[in-house]
């Protein structure tokens, strides 16, 4: 296994603890949103950055989902997830953390369908890779 490969499968590896952490959180009624919330988005960075070591494409250190899509869209790999709601999802990763306004969170079944739709396709498009 190419350490790109080793790489991909180690994220994806984390991409699902990040969904699990996120599907438990959200669940959970004394968790503020944005809590859980910062896990859907790092289960969806983590899927896409996934995807980019599985077609060895260097990416610089960013939590930007935008940036990576484009970074994959360049590479040939077709997200089948709306940019806009990728915008929506892309502030939980930092700024989100350090706030207390719980005013208008996404909606947690918005977020679980982005983070589990490219969690999804990372599966996909690491097997690729590996054969």
């Amino acid at each position: 296994m190419t350490a790109w490969l080793e790489e991909a499968t180690r994220f994806l590896n984390l991409a699902r603890d990040d969904l699990d952490a996120f599907r438990v959180l959200a669940a959970d009624p004394r968790i503020r949103p944005r809590i859980a919330l910062f896990h859907a988005q790092q289960a969806a960075e983590k899927s896409l950055k996934a995807m980019l070591f599985a077609k060895r494409v260097e990416f610089r250190r960013t939590h930007d989902l935008l940036e990576l899509t484009e970074s994959l869209r360049r590479a040939g790999v077709v997200l089948d997830v709306r940019l806009e709601k990728l915008v929506r999802l892309t502030p939980y990763a930092v700024q989100s953390r350090y706030d207390t306004n719980d005013a208008d969170p996404m909606p947690v079944g918005e977020a679980e369908e982005i983070a589990a739709a490219l969690l999804d396709l990372a599966v996909a498009e690491v097997a690729k890779a590996g054969t």
